[in-house]
């Protein structure tokens, strides 16, 4: 079972991110603040759920949750600033939108860049440990998911449908066959040989 909070004084919301370490698309980040009295047994990391579980956890959590929000950061951003401030520019671009302020912050990891001036706690592997980012898992995961079904009918040859942007062997193997998409992650090594450029620098621009 997980734990409720961390802190039972304030408003918390737990934060976590899905898809870092994808070859394409965006990454994105969800904000949850749950109810003090809020039980739920059937929550856990996302990456310990089916796929069913996790859509059915997700209405659970939308109707029960004080406030939610994702957050998104586009490829291209990604490129510019790196994976890493990405990650933190979307967990604050989902906590610009909660309805209810958090008065701290539980967050999935060991790193976090500070929201104005709210304390925060990183817990590494907490979306095992505490319900608000074990939701915040399911609602960033969902919804990337979503995001990349919608890419996968846009560019079909990338197996986008299965391997939701992850660097998988049929993805590379596109990647190595018709090149990126728009939507690929340039700065990344896409074809994981070593290489980071696939094209000369004019053409990666276009």
């Amino acid at each position: 079972m997980l734990l409720p909070y961390l802190n039972p004084d304030v408003v918390e919301a737990g934060l976590d991110e899905a898809g870092r370490g994808c070859l394409a698309g965006a990454v994105f980040a969800a904000a949850v603040v749950l109810p003090k009295d809020y039980r739920n047994e059937r929550l856990n990391d996302s990456k310990q759920l089916s796929e069913k579980r996790r859509y059915q956890l997700r209405e659970e959590i939308e109707r029960d949750a004080l406030a939610w929000a994702v957050g998104v950061v586009s490829p291209q951003e990604i490129d510019e600033i790196n994976i890493l401030n990405a990650s933190f520019l979307a967990m604050h671009r989902a906590l610009d939108q909660l309805k209810v302020r958090p008065q701290a912050l539980l967050v999935d990891g060991n790193r976090f860049r500070p929201y104005r001036d709210l304390p925060y706690t990183t817990v590494v592997k907490g979306d095992g440990k505490y319900m608000s980012i074990a939701a915040a898992s399911i609602l960033a995961k969902t919804y990337r998911d979503d995001y990349m079904l919608r890419l996968h009918e846009e560019y079909p040859a990338y197996h986008w449908d299965s391997n939701k942007g992850y660097p998988a062997k049929a993805h590379r193997e596109a990647i190595r066959r018709i090149g990126p998409s728009p939507y690929h992650r340039m700065s990344y090594n896409l074809l994981g040989d070593g290489q980071l450029e696939l094209f000369p620098p004019e053409e990666m621009k276009g």
